[in-house]
């Protein structure tokens, strides 16, 4: 899928036909120690982070019991509530913690039902905007992690549902149990391994939300990015994020940061126009295999 030509972008998305938001948002991954595991070496510098997300008008925070574990739900409970009016917090499911950088996976409904539980209990909500099946366990039915997303969508502990990591397939099996509102996949402009499943997205009307979305780690992208940054006064992340916005305007970016002035600089990519002609350039970055 070819980035639309025009070098203008609609700034918001409505997720599910009622939460509209900032297509720039944050990714509360990083607010937690190395590995993403136990606190961060910061704490008071996390709590800036999320304070100042929302004072920058970012309404679409992503998180996840794992992360941490627990840790990032509990400090933006922490930072945040009682919410603003508007923020969407949305969460996920599906994965064990059992040291730093480990991350077994479990779908069971028996497990997922202890982690959306805990996540409301963390969040200090009644009801999750969205929640996001972290992944797909290959060792549980398909079809009793998706009969466990639609009891407790119907029992209004969640009012969105969407998937991570999933391809075209799952989302369509998911589809009959669910409305799928979202796909989390990893996604870059120098990663296009998911292109099918974001326009797949499109053509349904549902947010994608790439994960790792800055290049990582390819020559010829990092010098593309670099050259055209110069060009606009930017950095070459900046420009891997606003590449993103233009490409197609059912992305929403999370890129995570445990730092403020990291933050303000990712949010400053939303600001940024790329021409056809940059574009055009970037596009032709299409590398399956991501280095770093």
């Amino acid at each position: 899928m070819a980035s639309e030509t025009t070098s203008t972008f609609s700034a918001d998305f409505t997720i599910g036909g009622d939460l509209t938001v900032k297509r720039m948002g944050y990714g509360a991954m990083r607010i937690t120690g190395e590995g993403i595991w136990g606190p961060p070496q910061d704490r008071e510098e996390a709590i800036r982070v999320l304070q100042r997300t929302v004072e920058l008008g970012i309404n679409f925070i992503d998180t996840a019991d794992s992360y941490g574990p627990h840790v990032s739900e509990e400090l933006i409970a922490e930072a945040l509530h009682p919410y603003p009016a508007g923020l969407v917090i949305a969460t996920k499911g599906g994965l064990l913690r059992t040291g730093p950088n480990q991350w077994p996976i479990n779908a069971h409904p028996d497990h997922l039902r202890e982690a959306l539980e805990g996540s409301l209990q963390r969040l200090k909500l009644d009801q999750i905007d969205l929640y996001q099946l972290h992944r797909v366990d290959p060792e549980v039915p398909y079809e009793k992690t998706l009969e466990f997303l639609q009891q407790v969508q119907e029992e209004g502990l969640v009012k969105h549902i969407g998937l991570s990591e999933v391809t075209v397939d799952q989302i369509k099996k998911a589809q009959e149990y669910v409305k799928v509102v979202s796909v989390q996949n990893m996604y870059s402009v120098d990663n296009r391994k998911w292109e099918e499943e974001l326009e797949y997205c499109r053509q349904q009307n549902m947010a994608f939300i790439p994960w790792y979305p800055l290049a990582g780690g390819n020559s010829d992208a990092l010098a593309k990015l670099d050259k055209i940054g110069q060009k606009h006064g930017a950095s070459k992340q900046q420009i891997a994020l606003s590449w993103l916005l233009h490409h197609a305007p059912n992305i929403l970016l999370i890129p995570g940061t445990s730092k403020v002035k990291h933050l303000e600089e990712n949010f400053q990519a939303a600001s940024i126009r790329l021409s056809p002609e940059d574009i055009q350039e970037l596009d032709q970055l299409n590398s399956a295999e991501i280095s770093g």
